[in-house]
């Protein structure tokens, strides 16, 4: 389950606005604004629904692996492939160091 700082930060990265958000998850902007601002908690459901929609929106949550919570946003097909393309393009390795 998401936090309030990982669904304001998915927002900004997604570059929605709490009315498209709202929209998209059926949660009104008030209960959007209230999490946001932890003035309030929702329930699970409607935290959940905010998480599905965010990631539908293009956000990737990351859960505590030791490093903390984030979130990023997810890589196209096409981006990946170039991505990989690029990684595979050159030729042999050797030392970085310059004498």
């Amino acid at each position: 389950m998401i936090t309030a700082s990982q669904c304001r930060a998915a927002r900004a990265l997604t570059d929605v606005s709490r009315a498209i958000l709202a929209d998209q998850s059926g949660v009104s902007e008030d209960v959007i604004r209230e999490f946001e601002n932890k003035l309030s908690k929702p329930d699970d459901a409607t935290i959940n629904a905010l998480q599905a929609a965010l990631e539908s929106l293009g956000a990737l949550f990351i859960a505590e692996n030791g490093g903390g919570i984030g979130v990023r946003l997810k890589f196209t097909r096409s981006e990946a492939r170039r991505i990989a393309q690029m990684e595979n393009e050159g030729g042999p390795t050797a030392f970085d160091e310059v004498p």
